[in-house]
């Protein structure tokens, strides 16, 4: 499935997304550098009333944000790869403890460490179509 969106729509395609994904627990943000999976990471959020600042963890390589949903503080980890060289240094950094602790876990250049990804992660592909729009494409890899 494929959706395009503008900043000026982001959050109606976050909420869609949220619908489609289900109860995924591990969603995979593919995309070239610039091409918005912080950005859409953060409508995420926003969609699930996090409170917390949502900001690109880069340096820090996981962010953790909070959210109550029916009645219940949950938690999403947001985890961005760019920085690892490769699976065992995504394990060090307690990456597969996020990815298993049954929180969400969005994560932004999962391609940099694959095989730790679980089975039924599910998979986001953003790309640029032009200075305003984003076309996702979303589902099971």
């Amino acid at each position: 499935m494929e959706m395009i969106f503008t900043l000026d729509n982001i959050k109606e395609t976050a909420t869609r997304f949220w619908k489609i994904a289900g109860d995924a627990k591990v969603i995979a943000l593919h995309g070239e550098m610039g091409a918005g999976k912080t950005t859409f990471i953060h409508a995420l959020c926003d969609v699930k009333g996090v409170k917390d600042a949502v900001t690109s963890p880069t340096f820090s390589i996981i962010n953790e944000y909070s959210y109550t949903e029916n009645g219940i503080a949950r938690k999403i980890f947001h985890i961005d790869l760019y920085r690892l060289k490769d699976e065992e240094e995504a394990i060090q950094a307690g990456i597969a403890d996020c990815l298993y602790s049954d929180n969400i876990c969005l994560i932004e250049w999962p391609e940099k460490a694959p095989g730790i990804l679980p089975g039924d992660s599910f998979h986001a592909f953003i790309k640029v179509t032009d200075s305003a729009n984003r076309k996702l494409g979303i589902g099971h890899k």
